[in-house]
């Protein structure tokens, strides 16, 4: 970070020549060291050129990897199915995210990025920060610790459940900044002011894991947060866009390649079109090359007001498959199926994410012959098992459910 306290360092106000530049010199740099450290990407990329790949077109002929892919590569070639291209034995984590994916990490400053989001969020050196994210098996409370460590803040590491001790915490130690999803913070919030405890400390907030609706963040603000601002990440690549106070879309990191494609392929669509997020990271120890996440975007054309003259997305717009972010946890396909296949009683099944109030629940459709509160009891707690988010069950006629192929309907408006 430099003296100017407006920008988290000289990176976001560079011209878009010298960032090119020096992006296409480091994505050089980053196919020679995948290629000659990662076996995955050694036998993806074999053909390929380092210095061929000298613009966005000529990236964009390179094939992309998608998280289905290291689902399947991590079964074959545990624990990382090869994409490392530092030795698993150097690495000072590993996460476990819903599918399951493993993550790696390393030991050093701000390693997912986030610092530069929650500067933007108003976070300053000092700041105590109330950290909500989980801390047990996948990464985000990491993540989000470690980027407000490198602001300069020191963490509350409170991690998710026993609000009312939080609710005490927060009335104690009086954090400047939160971190966290949206809606735990409102729960916060509003359960804070009915139990008369003291939550007006909390000024800042950079939030994520689930949409933010307008009408989420200006119920944030009335209950007295003044600045709500979110990023966008994944435990994969870490920090990917992050919005700021122009609050025009989001400014994409300085350390990735953003491109948007049509859903299903790698091609480039134009800017203002939606498509799938891709995204290429500088990371040595994970170098992920062309990586598709599953949530759709557009690009936005030209400089935002806020300074920063980097690249803009238009935000989280929705998954291009059937996987649905709940809570904040990712649910797939394959883990609805899988609870399914435990219960023989259910010919088929549907799970219907909604959202009251700004709080997503979701309930789980099965079509049975014959249905008992024992066995509705049984599918819930298969449902907390598989995809580590509570669901409710509805038991509907066999044949009932449309034949569409459909396993999760994401039924929520972000209006």
């Amino acid at each position: 970070m430099t003296g100017d306290v407006k920008y988290y360092d000289e990176l976001e106000t560079r011209s878009d020549e010298i960032r090119m530049s020096e992006q296409m010199k480091s994505l050089q740099e980053q196919i020679a060291h995948a290629k000659e450290n990662s076996s995955y990407f050694g036998k993806l990329l074999q053909d390929v050129d380092p210095a061929s790949i000298n613009c966005l077109e000529a990236l964009a002929k390179l094939p992309v990897t998608r998280k289905s892919d290291l689902i399947e590569q991590q079964k074959s070639n545990p624990p990382l199915g090869g994409l490392n291209a530092e030795p698993v034995s150097s690495v000072a984590n590993i996460f476990m995210s819903p599918g399951p994916i493993f993550e790696p990490a390393q030991a050093v400053k701000d390693y997912f990025r986030m610092g530069r989001a929650m500067w933007a969020a108003g976070f300053r050196p000092g700041d105590l920060v109330y950290n909500t994210f989980s801390y047990h098996l996948t990464p985000a409370g990491h993540m989000m610790e470690s980027g407000a460590r490198a602001v300069g803040c020191p963490v509350v590491p409170a991690g998710i459940g026993n609000t009312e001790m939080q609710l005490e915490a927060i009335s104690e130690l009086k954090p400047r900044a939160y971190v966290g999803t949206p809606s735990f913070l409102k729960i916060l919030l509003e359960k804070g002011k009915e139990l008369g405890k003291d939550m007006s400390s909390i000024k800042v907030a950079s939030v994520g894991g689930e949409a933010l609706p307008p009408s989420l963040r200006q119920a944030l603000q009335d209950l007295g947060v003044e600045k709500v601002i979110q990023s966008y990440g994944t435990a994969d690549l870490g920090l990917i866009a992050y919005e700021t106070d122009a609050m025009e879309g989001m400014t994409i990191d300085e350390r990735v390649i953003v491109e948007i494609v049509r859903p299903g392929t790698g091609d480039p669509v134009a800017p203002g079109e939606v498509g799938e997020v891709v995204v290429t990271t500088f990371n040595k120890t994970y170098p992920l090359i062309r990586f598709a996440t599953g949530d759709m975007s557009a690009l936005m054309e030209g400089g935002s007001t806020c300074g920063r003259t980097g690249p803009r997305i238009k935000g989280w717009m929705g998954r291009a498959d059937q996987t649905a972010k709940v809570k904040g946890m990712f649910v797939h396909p394959g883990q609805v199926v899988s609870v399914q296949k435990r219960h023989e009683e259910i010919k088929k099944v549907r799970l219907v994410v909604t959202s009251s109030d700004n709080v997503d629940s979701m309930s789980l459709r099965c079509e049975v012959a014959a249905s008992d509160d024992n066995l509705k009891s049984e599918i819930e707690k298969s449902i907390q098992s598989f995809c580590k988010v509570r669901g409710a069950v509805e038991f509907v006629e066999v044949g009932s459910l449309a034949n569409d192929g459909k396993v999760i309907e994401d039924a929520r408006s972000y209006e």
